[in-house]
C-alpha cells in the first residue's frame, strides 16, 4: 500500500498502480466500519458518485463490493460532479458519502473525497482509514448491504437551484468549458435550460482522457479556449470548470481572468446585502483587497487555512455565510448548504449579471488596483518544506508583521507576501501582493531570498 495516497484532503494516487481492486475494497469495508462508529449506527447508507476518468467504473464496482460487505447500503448515483453527490447525501438524508475523482489530476489519476455526517473527512481521519485498511481491523458485516440506484439526482439538483435563484431581465450570453470533465453532465442544462442564458459550449463531452485540455482553471494555459471564446463571440462572461465541477473559473466580457479572490468580492458584496455583517471567509493565499472590501462593506473577514476540508470546519465553526479561495472553491452557506460547488457558484453569478445593467468590469471597477503574483510553486522535499516557513516567520518578525496561520504571511504595509507547505506535494507554495510592479518584484524577491536561508 502505498501510503502517501492518504493526503490531508483526500485518497488520491495514480488508478492503475495505487488504487488496485484489493485496496480499494479495503477502503469500501473500512469506511463502513469507520462510519459507523463515528455515527454510532449498526446501519448505514452511503452515496456514491464517479467522474468520467476510464478508471473510476472499475473503482466503484471494488468499493462497492468492500462497503456493502461493511454492512452499508450504497445509493449509487452514478457519473455526476462531485458537489451532486454532498446534493444527494443532503436530499436525501443519508449517512455518509464519497466521490470517486482525481479532481483536476492528469487522466491516470483518481481518488476519493468522503463526507460522514456533515463532515469533509481529512488529516487525522483520513490517516485513521489508512490505519483501518492496514490493519485489516474492519470485519465484514453479519448481514450485508445491498445496492441500489437513484437515477434522479441530476434532474434534482437542477430543479432545486432552479427555485433558489430568481434572475433578472438582463439577457446573458455565456460560454461554458467543461474541459471534458463532469461538470458536462448538468452545466449546460444548468445555464442553458434553468438560468436561461445563451449559451456557448466548450468540450462539453466527459471524457476521461481529457484530449482538449487540462481541466484546472487556475492555471492561465487552461483558460486559453474559453478567453478566445468570450471575445469571438462577445460574450458577457465565460466559465470553466475543473474535472469534477467543484471549482469554477471565470472570464470577464474582455476575456480577461477574474480570479477566485476577486469573483470572492463581488459575491461578498451581494451576500452582505440580504446578510448585514455576515462572516465571510478566504483563505491566506487572498489579495488583501478581498478581506479589506468585505470590512468595508460592513461584513466579517476571517482568514482561514487553504484546504476545502479546513473551509467547511471554520464554516461549521463561524456560521459563515460565504467562503472561497483563490483555486475556485466556492462555499456558499447563504441560501445552500455551505459546501464546495462551482455550478451554484455559476448560478448566484449569472443571477448577480442579470439583475444589474453593469458589466463585470464595472461591478469590480471601484477595487484598488493591486500587482499580484501567480501563485509560485518552489520544489522543496517533504522532509524539509514544513520547517521553511517558520525560519522565514523569524527572519521577518523583528520588523514586520507575521501571521503563521497556515505557513507565513508578511504584512509589509503596502504589500504582502506568503509562504506555506503544500499539504499535497514536495512544493513550497509563494505569492507577493503589493501597490506596483516593482514593490511586488522587490518583495518577491525578499522572500526568495529569505527562503533559499531557510533550506540552506
Amino acid at each position: 500500500m502505498n501510503t502517501q495516497i492518504f493526503r490531508q484532503y483526500d485518497i488520491r494516487g495514480i488508478a492503475d498502480r495505487d488504487l488496485d481492486n484489493e485496496l480499494v475494497f479495503g477502503l469500501g469495508l473500512a469506511f463502513a466500519h469507520f462510519a459507523k462508529m463515528k455515527l454510532g449506527k449498526s446501519e448505514l447508507s452511503v452515496v456514491v458518485g464517479r467522474d468520467a476518468r476510464v478508471s473510476s467504473d472499475r473503482i466503484f464496482c471494488a468499493l462497492a463490493d468492500g462497503l456493502v460487505k461493511g454492512g452499508a447500503t450504497v445509493v449509487d448515483i452514478g457519473m455526476v460532479p462531485t458537489p451532486l453527490v454532498y446534493f444527494a447525501r443532503v436530499q436525501g438524508s443519508h449517512d455518509a458519502c464519497i466521490q470517486i475523482t482525481g479532481s483536476h489530476n492528469a487522466g491516470e489519476y483518481n481518488g476519493f473525497k468522503m463526507m460522514v455526517g456533515a463532515d469533509t473527512l481529512h488529516g487525522a481521519a483520513i490517516q485513521e482509514l489508512r490505519g483501518i485498511i492496514a490493519d485489516k481491523s474492519a470485519a465484514e458485516a453479519a448481514q450485508p448491504g445491498e445496492i441500489i440506484a437513484d437515477e434522479n439526482v441530476i434532474s434534482d439538483y437542477l430543479n432545486y437551484v432552479g427555485g433558489n435563484v430568481k434572475m433578472g431581465s438582463k439577457p446573458l450570453k455565456v460560454v461554458v468549458d467543461c474541459g471534458n470533465g463532469i461538470a458536462g453532465v448538468a452545466a449546460p442544462q444548468l445555464v442553458q435550460d434553468v438560468l436561461g442564458a445563451q449559451m456557448i459550449p466548450l468540450f462539453v463531452e466527459p471524457d476521461g482522457n481529457f484530449p482538449n485540455h487540462h481541466p484546472d482553471p487556475t492555471v492561465l494555459e487552461n483558460l486559453q479556449d474559453v478567453m478566445a471564446a468570450v471575445r469571438e463571440h462577445q460574450a458577457d462572461l465565460g466559465i470553466a470548470y475543473d474535472g469534477d465541477g467543484d471549482r469554477i473559473g471565470v472570464v470577464d466580457h474582455k476575456g480577461e481572468v477574474i480570479w477566485g479572490d476577486k469573483l470572492m468580492i463581488l459575491l461578498s458584496r451581494d451576500v452582505l446585502k440580504s446578510n448585514p455583517g455576515a462572516t465571510i471567509i478566504g483563505e491566506v493565499k487572498c489579495s488583501q483587497t478581498l478581506f479589506d472590501d468585505i470590512q468595508k462593506h460592513g461584513g466579517n473577514a476571517v482568514m482561514s487555512k487553504v484546504g476545502h476540508s479546513l473551509i467547511k470546519a471554520k464554516i461549521k465553526e463561524t456560521g459563515a455565510k460565504l467562503a472561497g479561495e483563490m483555486s475556485g472553491h466556492i462555499f456558499f452557506n447563504d441560501r445552500y448548504f455551505g459546501f464546495d460547488d462551482a455550478l451554484y457558484a455559476t448560478a448566484r453569478l449569472l443571477e448577480i449579471l442579470s439583475n444589474t445593467d453593469q458589466d463585470l468590469g464595472q461591478l469590480l471597477g471601484d477595487v484598488p488596483e493591486t500587482f499580484a503574483t501567480p501563485e509560485l510553486r518552489l520544489d522543496c522535499p517533504d522532509d524539509v518544506k514544513f520547517d521553511v516557513p517558520g525560519k522565514v516567520a523569524e527572519q521577518f518578525s523583528k520588523e514586520w508583521e507575521v501571521n503563521t496561520l497556515d505557513g507565513v504571511r508578511i504584512n509589509f504595509g503596502d504589500g504582502w507576501g506568503l509562504v506555506r507547505a503544500s499539504n499535497t506535494g514536495p512544493v513550497l507554495v509563494m505569492r507577493v501582493e503589493a501597490g506596483t510592479p516593482e514593490r511586488r518584484d522587490e518583495l518577491l524577491g525578499w522572500l526568495e531570498n529569505a527562503v533559499k536561508s531557510a533550506i540552506a
